[in-house]
């Protein structure tokens, strides 16, 4: 099939997926367009298969804000166009999905079909903002196909945008061979010289992903036990993390370490990933790390459930519960039975449910059960 992708290029969960899911369909043969307004970070290099399309917004004194989804929707033509594209696969319904309803009405219908995979803020976010709702909704009702990345989401897509049409679930997925934990790229002695405790927290550093709450959930267990605390990512609550750091004197063991690009390599230097977030469509973070064989401590919403679970894979607790986090994290971080037996199952989890070789030949049948209709 020849396939056309367009994604945020970030590196938030939505962009990784497509990314991998770029890669994954090219493996199997199939062309693959990916189409955005910047190289997506995981396919800086070259990849047989796989073509990028970059969009150019043009900048007039007549627009106070360029018109990025008309250039996303014209770009889209050209490419369908050019290279006969079959399927357009829009990750993210604003501006994605609405640009490739566009450039379907503008090639013809009858020359294209649609594809929108829900991934999460697009819907408990962006889609709930009363100026996109009406689009969003349009969007998903229009598209040929539509897939969510979780049970949690494709049922609160359904309450908050009264959708009756079939949705799929589809979970995100991981390379089992990439994120394994005989991945030894990390040198856990930079992080842990004396063999401390390492705990690790990935986010984008928003309000929602409670990074305060990690920072004191460690607190406690370095009161308790030798161990270093390592923060991947960045965004808007990075210097309130920061000052709270300071103000526990706990910048000695913590480590800012920014965004990463491959966080396998890390994810091998944890003993315990930490997820208190107050919403999650699905929990990327978590999956990395059980493929990692790491258990994970989370709050039990949104898709986490799916994903961790509690008591076997890690432990999942109510939002805020910073006490009992904290002594769930020191049962795993010194009993080292508890520990063992949660990291096999961790890892076990990811290969049964969630490894690419099982998940996107799901997304291979969605495409041919709409090009087929």
């Amino acid at each position: 099939m020849r396939i056309g992708i367009t994604c945020y290029p970030t590196h938030g969960g939505s962009g990784v997926v497509a990314s991998e899911l770029a890669l994954g369909l090219a493996e199997r043969g199939h062309e693959i367009h990916i189409v955005s307004y910047a190289i997506p970070f995981r396919l800086s290099a070259y990849h047989e298969n796989v073509f990028i399309h970059e969009v150019e917004v043009a900048s007039y004194p007549l627009f106070k804000y360029p018109p990025y989804a008309l250039s996303l929707a014209t770009k889209l033509v050209d490419v369908v166009l050019e290279y006969e594209l079959e399927v357009i696969h829009a990750h993210y319904a604003v501006p994605h999905a609405a640009s490739a309803y566009l450039a379907k009405q503008i090639v013809g219908p009858h020359r294209l079909k649609t594809v929108t995979t829900l991934h999460g803020t697009d819907i408990t976010l962006v889609g709930a903002d009363i100026s996109f709702y009406r689009v969003v909704q349009f969007a998903i009702e229009n598209s040929d196909g539509v897939t969510a990345v979780s049970n949690y989401l494709r049922q609160r897509t359904i309450d908050e945008f009264h959708i009756s049409r079939e949705m799929r679930v589809i979970h995100n997925f991981i390379d089992t061979e990439r994120y394994t934990p005989e991945n030894k790229e990390c040198r856990r002695q930079h992080f842990a010289p004396n063999g401390e405790k390492i705990l690790m927290h990935a986010s984008n550093f928003r309000p929602v992903k409670r990074v305060g709450d990690v920072v004191r959930i460690f607190d406690r267990v370095r009161h308790e036990i030798p161990s270093k605390l390592l923060l991947v990512g960045e965004g808007p609550e990075r210097l309130f993390v920061q000052q709270l750091v300071k103000e526990l004197k706990l910048v000695e063991d913590v480590v800012f370490l920014g965004e990463l690009d491959n966080l396998e390599e890390i994810l091998n230097c944890a003993d315990l990933v930490v997820l208190p977030s107050e919403q999650e469509s699905f929990g990327l973070t978590a999956l990395e790390a059980h493929a990692c064989s790491v258990p994970v401590i989370a709050a039990a919403v949104g898709g986490l459930p799916e994903v961790v679970v509690d008591g076997e894979t890690g432990f999942l607790l109510p939002v805020g519960d910073i006490h009992e986090m904290s002594k769930k994290a020191l049962s795993l971080l010194t009993d080292l039975e508890l520990d063992r037996t949660f990291r096999k199952c961790a890892r076990k989890r990811a290969l049964e449910a969630f490894d690419s070789k099982r998940i996107i030949p799901q997304y291979e049948t969605l495409y041919e059960d709409i090009l087929g209709e």
